[in-house]
């Protein structure tokens, strides 16, 4: 089946429908990542977008649970150069066994059947047709990427079902995504606790939070939990958590009003970590601002700087929006810089015990070498913790 995509310069790309047929629109990015296909469509932090894959052969390991960071895929469109179809799914045929990785794959080489099939995976053509994502294959994605990359992300369109004229036309009529809140689309309708252990208690602004973000607290030992996006802060102090974790999120963080007047409540008075959209809001809450970027950072491959340890380490990105550095002069201490543009990557306020990140440290997908925050937040809380002790003892 054939497929289009208009995008609101007026381009036309014509590629093969694959996933749900039908028409979907949204802003169109780019992910540089090479891998975790199933992380970036389950990724909160896509909500409103179009993504665009820049590595050419995607869907040849299939799709698992395994890879899930929410309950479905949040993506509003799927575009890749060649998606990989052969065969009717990812069961085993023949067994070899793969010591490395413990996995069943077919060793046939026999004739054109060269793909691997590995146990208990599904097809990403059968994966998108049965979460209802609208994807297309076959375009040229280095053109479009250079076209983001040249005049920044834009509105755009795929259809099984309209021409490109008549879709130019509709996208007229929808409106910005940067004027949506996107978050509350996003955001957990009521609470919930995940328990790793005996460790403190987190509490954790559901901004469009990823699932391995809550599983690096759980494995830490954290008593964690999940709240809705507008919880208000005098509800959450009233609790006796330990730390607030401000997770990511999809959108524009202006427009997280809630999230921003909560979290200006909350500090000084407890732990507060932010993470991607947290660090955003954590900076609009010190009375800062923030900027939309051309193209932002969406890969597995960007370079950060820690400006307190003068070294540089390789991350996982996803944001369209950054802090501006001037705005937070004499209201916090920037801690990271990203290698490449110079944005601000992390900042620390300590007499307020708070601190964040514009990277993702669980990573998925990724490297974890920024993994060690989640324990430099505990022990933040840890050092809070001791000090109320000393102080109730000396009282």
């Amino acid at each position: 089946m054939k497929a289009i995509i208009a995008l609101q310069d007026g381009t036309i790309y014509e590629g093969n429908s694959f996933g749900a047929p039908g028409t979907t629109w949204g802003e169109v990015v780019f992910n540089t990542g090479m891998t975790g296909y199933q992380e970036i469509l389950t990724d909160p932090s896509y909500a409103g977008q179009i993504v665009t894959l820049t590595y050419p052969l995607v869907g040849n390991y299939g799709t698992a649970d395994e890879f899930t960071e929410s309950d479905l895929p949040k993506v509003r469109g799927f575009i890749v150069r060649e998606a990989f179809t052969r065969g009717s799914g990812f069961e085993v045929r023949g067994s070899n066994k793969d010591e490395g990785l413990g996995l069943d794959i077919q060793g046939s080489n026999k004739g054109t059947d060269l793909g691997f099939y590995i146990q208990g995976r599904e097809a990403l053509d059968n994966y998108l047709k049965q979460n209802n994502i609208i994807a297309i294959e076959g375009i040229d994605t280095r053109s479009l990427t250079r076209k983001i990359r040249q005049y920044g992300v834009m509105k755009g369109a795929i259809s099984t079902e309209y021409s490109g004229g008549e879709l130019l036309k509709m996208l007229k009529t929808w409106p910005e995504v940067e004027t949506l809140d996107l978050v509350r689309e996003v955001t957990t309708k009521r609470a919930y606790t995940r328990t790793g252990g005996i460790g403190p208690e987190v509490a954790l602004l559901d901004l469009g939070v990823k699932k391995d973000i809550v599983e690096s607290l759980a494995r830490r030992g954290c008593r964690v939990t999940i709240l809705p996006a507008d919880t208000p802060a005098e509800k959450i102090l009233s609790c006796d958590f330990d730390g607030v974790l401000l997770s990511n999120g999809p959108g524009d963080p202006r427009k997280a009003v809630y999230a921003i007047n909560t979290t200006r409540k909350l500090l000084g008075k407890i732990p507060v970590f932010g993470i991607c959209l947290g660090h955003q809001i954590l900076a609009l809450a010190l009375g800062g601002s923030t900027y939309k970027l051309k193209f932002g950072h969406r890969g597995s491959n960007h370079p950060v700087k820690d400006l307190k340890k003068d070294r540089v380490f390789m991350t996982s990105q996803n944001h369209g929006y950054a802090v501006d550095d001037k705005s937070l002069e004499g209201k916090a201490r920037i801690t990271f810089i990203n290698a490449n543009d110079g944005t601000v990557e992390g900042l620390e306020i300590p007499e307020l015990a708070a601190f964040s990140v514009q990277f993702h440290p669980e990573a998925s997908p990724g490297p974890t070498d920024a993994a060690y925050l989640f324990d430099e937040f505990l022990e933040r809380i840890k050092c809070v913790s001791d000090k109320e002790k000393l102080k109730v003892k000396n009282m």
